[in-house]
């Protein structure tokens, strides 16, 4: 069966970096686009960036400039190095299998906080 499971979240100062990690199984993760998406406190969902399967590389202009989507084929896994990291960043940061209008499979999230 299909599993998303992010990592490496955490509690980051202002200006700092962060790598999260979405090690995927049950699919062929190579032929996906895979999507990063976050939900901040009282929030709803918003896109942050996304990967094709060639390797093409969408962001939001939220992010763009700081944050960086590559992946691990080989490892069958998905990153998203953050840095210059702002208290409005703080979120819970999911992957899902797919372009942003294409989510069929959604990991548990990690918590992501950016604080002095």
């Amino acid at each position: 069966q299909v599993q998303l499971v992010e990592s490496g979240g955490g509690l980051v100062q202002p200006g700092g970096s962060l790598r999260v990690s979405c090690t995927a199984s049950g699919f062929t993760f190579s032929i996906y686009a895979m999507t990063w998406v976050r939900q901040a406190p009282g929030k709803g969902l918003e896109w942050v960036s996304t990967i094709a399967s060639g390797d093409s590389t969408y962001y939001a202009d939220s992010v763009k400039g700081r944050f960086t989507i590559s992946r691990d084929n080989a490892k069958n896994t998905l990153y998203l190095q953050m840095n210059n990291l702002k208290p409005e960043d703080t979120a819970l940061y999911y992957c899902g299998r797919g372009g942003l209008s294409a989510i069929d499979y959604w990991g548990q999230g990690t918590q992501v906080t950016v604080s002095s």
